[in-house]
């Protein structure tokens, strides 16, 4: 094979505009066989894509616009196509060429296990193909999989008296009461789903839904074994916290009939899917799978839209069939960092509804809820037990308009969100120059003050008594204070990205004299855990404030916020971290502060979308400020909608 193609992909990547990774993956290809430039270049792709969070390469992409499949400029794409010669003139001459290489399986064709599969227009590695198509036979098998008892008139009675005791009170305004809706579908399958932006009462809901389960688990309700779990340690925190506060609440209204804190507090605490599963160091391969399956009834699982397609696999794989699974995310969110947009592809109907005659029947008998016209249709077994919640009970107001105006697309509407609003919950600042955001960092701004130097000054009141009780106050109330206040970035690199933007931050809050640094640790330093750590029991994710060690003078432990619960880990003992005064929005996904603060870079290169924007938005409990050296990147990124290459939806057939 000429070096011209290779050439060009060693020049592309020494660009910046591939991985060093998707040139390696070609040249392993080529060395087990003598297969022309074309599939080198479709091996490249397809590993820069799966960089990029796609599960496949569609070919009709390649003969596409560059800078929707890459962000590429025409230049740089045609010198790509040149250097491999004869490039297929469309999908059909791609297809036929491809399933002719001896690294490629056809689908549906003898297997003689290559590396690649070819399945219809769409072009895998083998493990993303075998767990797109796991994924979508396992969920579609718990959606058709019925649980109603042989007495089924006598079930529905049963779930209808219990949810009217449940939901005793109509929703505001009327309507449909959505969250009743989700419980009785969900507890009719072996599959639950239930989507709906921030505030809509996903929480609240499984927690009416846990209470169901057990009332109508009879003589079991005592063994029901129910797990609660999340991607990240935060979110599965908030997880626990919410539902043991709601079902705390519900047991006054339910009295002896269910004796739920009893029955929740069997449930333990919410793990991280990796802790769920048996995570194990140095292998992706769980404790946890087909062969040793959880022991578990019930699994609920928070943050869907953050779980990638090989998480999916492994977890659906571990999960017993007559368990029943309950998923609960928003679907307009970010997906996953890694591979597939799995929620995405099981809730893309969920706005529609799609409900068959079946479906609203049983509805009807078992809520009293009448679904309205305009939700009926003939959706598939994953529709039949997908609910949208629609109404937000937090959002109103001008955060709620700017996240609802960006989810639909309507860029016009979000600035005068923007613009207009007078009472300082939300704001949009033109960065002149970077002093405007440090400022902001330290102390926040006109309306919504506090900042980094909140925390910061909390912690000069370090406690003189080593006293446990007021230690952990004290811890609590310092992490609480970092808590209200964080800035998210769209990007990692460059001056308006993470590790620039964290580099100012550190040194003006060091200036102000809120912090002193003398070496790696330092007292006040916020850290995020960038890979599992099974030794000291932190994860990917995890954020954590660097404070004095009580119980050891000059030392320093790191404290992790899980609910109502604190934890530490010895500064030293943690190897792989980075600052945190900024993190990105993928990152922050699971968190929610009282104000965040929202960094666009002056140029997207095309590969910022809504998803990112509305995200970072939804972070904001109270106030939102947007920071921008460049206004146009947001209407750019809200013009654009995430579209992730995958098979998923066509299998599941929803």
């Amino acid at each position: 094979m000429s070096n011209a193609f290779f050439d060009q992909v060693e020049a592309l990547t020494e660009a910046g505009l591939l991985r060093r990774l998707s040139g390696a993956f070609a040249r392993f290809i080529a060395s087990v066989g003598d297969d022309g430039p074309q599939l080198m270049a479709a091996c490249v792709l397809l590993s820069e894509l799966e960089g990029r969070g796609h599960s496949c390469l569609m070919l009709s992409e390649l003969n596409a616009d560059p800078a929707a499949l890459l962000g590429w400029s025409g230049d740089e794409w045609r010198e790509l196509r040149a250097s491999v010669g004869d490039w297929p003139a469309d999908t059909a001459a791609w297809r036929a060429l491809l399933a002719g290489c001896a690294q490629i399986w056809p689908a549906g064709s003898p297997d003689l296990n290559q590396p690649l599969v070819l399945d219809g227009e769409r072009l895998y590695l083998r493990r993303y193909w075998q767990d797109e198509t796991h994924v979508a036979g396992a969920v579609r098998g718990r959606a058709l999989d019925r649980v109603m008892a042989a007495d089924e008139e006598a079930a529905t009675d049963d779930i209808r008296r219990w949810l009217d005791i449940l939901f005793p009170h109509a929703p505001r305004g009327g309507g449909v009461d959505w969250q009743k809706v989700a419980c009785a579908v969900a507890v009719r399958g072996k599959l639950g789903i239930i989507t709906g932006g921030p505030g809509t009462g996903k929480t609240y809901t499984v927690a009416r839904l846990l209470a169901l389960l057990f009332a109508t688990a009879g003589g079991r309700q005592d063994g029901l074994r129910v797990a609660l779990a999340a991607p990240t340690g935060k979110a599965a925190a908030r997880l626990k916290q919410s539902i043991d506060t709601a079902l705390d609440e519900l047991a006054v209204k339910v009295g002896s009939a269910l004796p739920l804190r009893e029955l929740a507090a069997r449930m333990g605490a919410a793990r991280t899917l990796h802790s769920l599963l048996g995570a194990r160091p140095d292998t992706r391969a769980f404790q946890h799978h087909a062969g040793n399956q959880l022991d578990v009834d019930v699994l609920i699982v928070d943050e869907a839209s953050m779980i990638h397609l090989e998480m999916m696999s492994a977890l659906l794989a571990a999960l017993p069939n007559k368990a029943t699974l309950i998923l609960l995310g928003d679907k307009d969110q970010l997906a996953s960092v890694e591979a597939g947009a799995v929620l995405g592809d099981l809730c893309h109907k969920a706005e529609a509804g799609e409900y068959r005659a079946e479906t609203l029947s049983y509805v009807h008998a078992s809520t009293g809820q009448q679904i309205p016209e305009g939700f009926e249709g003939r959706g598939g077994p994953i529709a039949q037990q997908t609910v949208m919640l629609r109404e937000s009970r937090r959002f109103g107001g001008p955060i709620g308009a700017l996240a609802l105006a960006v989810n639909a697309g309507d860029g016009a509407s979000a600035v005068d969100v923007l613009r207009e609003a007078q009472d300082n919950k939300v704001s949009w600042t033109d960065l002149a120059q970077s002093s405007d955001l440090l400022q902001l960092a330290l102390a926040g701004r006109p309306g919504a003050e506090g900042g980094y130097r909140q925390y910061l000054q909390l912690i000069k009141n370090t406690p003189a008594e080593v006293d446990e009780i007021v230690q952990l106050a004290w811890v609590k109330s310092v992490l609480q204070a970092f808590e209200s206040f964080r800035i998210l970035c769209a990007v990692r690199e460059g001056e308006w990205g993470v590790s620039g933007l964290n580099d100012a931050i550190e040194q003006r809050l060091q200036a102000a004299g809120l912090l002193k640094r003398t070496g790696e640790w330092y007292i006040g330093r916020p850290v995020m855990v960038t890979r599992n750590d099974y030794a000291t029991g932190v994860f990917n994710g995890d954020i954590g404030l660097t404070l004095p060690d009580p119980a050891r003078p000059g030392a320093l432990r790191v404290y992790f916020s899980e609910g109502d619960n604190v934890r530490s880990v010895l500064a030293t003992r943690l190897r792989n971290v980075e600052t945190a005064f900024a993190m990105t929005v993928h990152k922050s996904q699971g968190s929610e502060f009282r104000h965040t603060a929202m960094v666009l870079p002056k140029d997207s290169g095309g590969m910022l979308a809504r998803e990112l924007i509305y995200t970072g938005i939804t972070r904001a409990r109270d106030y939102f400020t947007l920071l921008t050296p460049n206004g146009q990147v947001l209407l750019d990124a809200i013009a654009q909608r995430t579209q992730r290459a995958s098979g998923l939806r066509n299998l599941l057939n929803t």
